[in-house]
């Protein structure tokens, strides 16, 4: 399987990559910013403008224009684009890290290179994952896809306005797909999420926090999560073990590779072998 093996130089992250948009409000962003720019990207950071009209917003709406003006500067690149919150915590070595898509196919929509809840359709001959995920915290977006998009967040503002929350990071998938686009999850995770709790998913019956459920390899550094504990070695390991656990459970239960997925599909054993082993094997990127 091709996600499994060493990267050539001609398929890794820095090479295949136009820049490296961080989407920031107050937080700091100097150490994501060194490590990418060391690693060869250029990075550019998209902070949140502070208006006092923007005080009725809700958080979700204001997360998604964040990500807007992040699609208008992707849609004019070459390349795709990888875009990450503030809070993303990369593993050492990303820069080297595979791409998780063929970048000469043409309907390539985005690639998450951080999942939330994620679930595998198909295989691709290259050994790529079509799936879904939930989360913004890190992913890669083709110019094309990146300029379907802004239409997406039309639809957001004429459903549900900008005081209202919408989980409108669910849906990036579906809209994508149903205009024939592809959307890829990778081999592990290319990094945390390293935020504190959202206390907005938890008012809407959503799960307050959510972690990668398996990492391609060391964190570049402690995530804050666990950096403002008192005992941070033992707080980053107490919710990584809770969060391998978790999704080893969603395996298990079939809601990362549903059973209907396996039934109709060709190569049914692709699909296991990869499910498998992206749990159940050593790191080899």
């Amino acid at each position: 399987m091709k996600s499994n093996n060493q990267v050539s130089i001609n398929n890794s992250l820095v090479k295949n990559i136009s820049k490296v948009l961080i989407i920031a409000y107050k937080e700091s962003t100097e150490q994501l910013e060194k490590i990418f720019t060391q690693a060869g990207f250029e990075c550019e950071v998209l902070r949140q403008e502070n208006k006092p009209e923007y005080q009725n917003y809700s958080h979700s709406y204001l997360c998604l224009m964040n990500h807007c003006r992040a699609w208008e500067t992707a849609a004019t690149e070459t390349k795709p684009t990888l875009i990450i919150e503030a809070d993303f915590v990369p593993v050492f070595g990303i820069a080297k890290l595979p791409l998780q898509f063929d970048p000469n196919q043409s309907n390539v929509g985005v690639s998450w290179l951080y999942t939330c809840a994620p679930q595998i359709y198909s295989i691709s001959p290259q050994g790529h994952a079509e799936g879904f995920s939930v989360s913004t915290v890190a992913y890669i977006v083709t110019p094309l896809a990146a300029k379907t998009l802004l239409g997406l967040a039309d639809e957001v503002t004429q459903k549900h306005g900008n005081k209202n929350y919408s989980s409108w990071d669910s849906t990036l998938d579906k809209y994508l797909r149903d205009r024939n686009f592809k959307n890829y999850i990778p081999w592990r995770n290319y990094g945390e999420h390293g935020g504190a709790p959202n206390p907005e998913h938890h008012q809407h019956q959503l799960s307050k926090t959510h972690r990668a459920d398996v990492l391609y390899g060391k964190l570049a550094f402690t995530p804050i999560y666990a950096a403002n504990q008192k005992n941070p070695v033992m707080a980053f390991f107490s919710v990584r073990f809770q969060a391998r656990c978790k999704g080893i459970a969603r395996l298990l239960l079939g809601r990362f590779l549903r059973p209907k997925i396996v039934q109709n599909s060709k190569t049914p054993g692709k699909l296991i072998r990869f499910a498998l082993f992206r749990h159940f094997s050593c790191n080899r990127g």
